[in-house]
């Protein structure tokens, strides 16, 4: 059954035809048109033209044969028409005109091109003529209808002695445009041919770029696809081969922080995104779920190549939001490195506690007491230390899991003697950005100081008029000046592999920039990380 698409107005089916061909019927239709009514134009033109030059031809061998003395001579004759049938004769062969009617007055022929209407009256009207006036007229006389002119002729006393009429007949001047007629149908003909050659063309090429769709799969296509590109949260881009953004649905725009309508047709280069983003948009590498930061996201972007046959069409980029999983896996790293930690904890607990035992065993009760003691003293001074000073749950877990991890690998974390925050300081701050910020700037001082003889990683963490200060020290080498500007960006490592690493200053980084903060490195006998998240900031999602 066909569908409502495929009917008109009326209720009636529409032809199957696609959008090319449609085009190309209407197109022809209109030349046709186009063509036809010029034709006729220029037919009617040359028709007016042709009565024109007749009517302007007449009135001057009317003129001409006027002012002749021989005519004026003949009127005033005894017999006019002995003189004047002669004469007239021979101007109208000269001439070309169909008729001279030489008469008098009255209207009274003295001649004419049939000799048996010379004596009889005049078949047109005379009267402006007779009173003085030269006028055109098409008019059936004896020979049909004609172009006629009527022109007086007056004598040495400017007395009226007669009147000189000629004329062309409707059917000569109908010959002499047949003629022309022909070449306009060649010419109209011409015309039709190359205008539909022109518009086959062109439709052709429309048949190429629409794939001989029909109007309403066209349209349904295109509802579709407005749909789809609105409705799906991943964030879609098409980059031209030159590098130019050709589409940018609502996704990407959010994603990037872009507005659509302002981002299509300009370069990657000119939308102010990450260089590591932008260089793998412009070279359009094929890459697969690879990772990217911007201020306010991490994007695992995918890019694919599209071709049609030969011709390179660009890139198809997608975006997915990995910002908050990113978040999730580093919580779930702290989490299971605390979990890590309590494990390595309890084994060390069973082997002092066989130690204590042993001891006991042996007799030596005071020197298993005095153990037991001094072990559980250093434990719980570090953990009385940081549940005292850091009242936020979630940084105070950190902050056990961190050095208990540390501890294993035999560098020391320690608080500062100024560290002092509670719940209430940090109320404004996402957790998870928190958990992102020490967490990766606690393992960051670690890493650094695994060559250093007593590695040693100093924290602070307090609150202050401008909001919270996050402070990480090490005693490693230190960070090179001149990368100081690069070591938030994401690949930045000081391994030389490099493989792997990078992304937790980066993740710093971002996390920094959401909460409007700042974040300072400089070299104080090694690295110092400080951090300031102003209170009350809003937070840009």
């Amino acid at each position: 059954m066909p569908s409502a698409d495929d009917r008109n107005w009326f209720g009636r089916v529409r032809p199957r035809w696609s959008l090319a061909r449609q085009l190309f019927v209407l197109q022809v239709f209109v030349v046709a048109v186009v063509v036809l009514t010029g034709a006729l134009l220029a037919w009617y033109d040359a028709g007016r033209r042709n009565e024109e030059k007749a009517a302007d031809k007449v009135v001057t061998v009317a003129r001409v044969l006027a002012a002749q003395p021989a005519v004026r001579d003949g009127l005033t004759a005894p017999n006019p028409t002995a003189t004047l049938q002669p004469l007239a004769e021979r101007v109208r062969a000269e001439t070309g005109v169909d008729f001279i009617t030489i008469m008098s007055p009255a209207g009274i022929r003295y001649t004419h091109p049939d000799p048996t209407r010379i004596g009889q009256p005049f078949i047109g009207h005379i009267e402006q003529a007779v009173a003085g006036q030269v006028f055109t007229e098409t008019y059936s006389g004896t020979l049909g209808p004609s172009v006629r002119a009527v022109v007086p002729v007056y004598d040495d006393a400017h007395r009226l002695v007669g009147l000189v009429s000629d004329g062309i007949t409707v059917l000569m001047l109908t010959a002499e445009l047949r003629e022309r007629l022909t070449v306009l149908v060649v010419v109209a003909v011409g015309a039709l041919l190359v205008g539909g050659l022109l518009t086959y063309l062109v439709s052709a090429r429309i048949r190429r770029h629409t794939h001989g769709l029909k109007p309403a799969e066209l349209s349904r296509m295109y509802e579709y696809h407005d749909s789809i590109l609105h409705a799906v949260r991943e964030g879609l881009l098409l980059v031209a081969p030159s590098g130019q953004i050709t589409l940018c649905n609502d996704g990407a725009a959010v994603l990037l922080s872009l507005d659509p309508v302002e981002t299509e047709g300009k370069h990657v280069s000119e939308l102010g995104l990450p260089q590591s983003l932008v260089e793998t948009l412009a070279t359009g590498r094929a890459v697969r779920d690879e990772v990217h930061l911007t201020d306010d996201h991490v994007l695992l972007v995918n890019v694919s190549q599209i071709r049609s046959g030969e011709r390179d069409l660009g890139t198809v980029v997608t975006l997915r939001d990995h910002t908050e999983l990113q978040a999730l896996s580093g919580e779930l790293d702290s989490m299971r490195g605390f979990a890590e930690s309590l494990r390595s904890a309890a084994h060390e607990s069973a082997n002092r506690l066989h130690t204590v035992v042993s001891l006991i065993e042996l007799g030596r009760a005071e020197e298993a007491v005095a153990f037991a003691t001094a072990e559980l003293r250093l434990a719980q001074q570090l953990t009385d230390r940081v549940v005292g000073a850091v009242g936020e749950s979630v940084l105070a877990a950190v902050l056990l899991g961190k050095s208990a991890e540390a501890g294993e690998r035999g560098v020391e974390v320690v608080l500062s003697a100024d560290t002092e925050i509670d719940d209430v300081d940090v109320g404004h701050i996402d957790s998870r950005d928190l958990v992102t910020i020490l967490g990766n700037l606690i393992d960051n001082a670690v890493e650094a100081t695994m060559e250093s003889a007593r590695p040693r990683v100093e924290v602070t963490i307090r609150s202050t008029e401008d909001g919270v200060l996050i402070r990480v020290a090490d005693n490693g080498p230190g960070v090179d000046p001149g990368s100081a500007q690069r070591v938030f960006q994401r690949g930045w490592s000081t391994k030389e592999d490099g493989r792997g690493r990078g992304l937790g200053l980066a993740l710093v980084g971002q996390s920094v920039r959401r909460h409007r903060g700042s974040i300072d490195v400089h070299n104080e006998g090694g690295a110092v990380f400080t951090v300031l998240l102003p209170a009350g900031a809003d937070v840009a999602r």
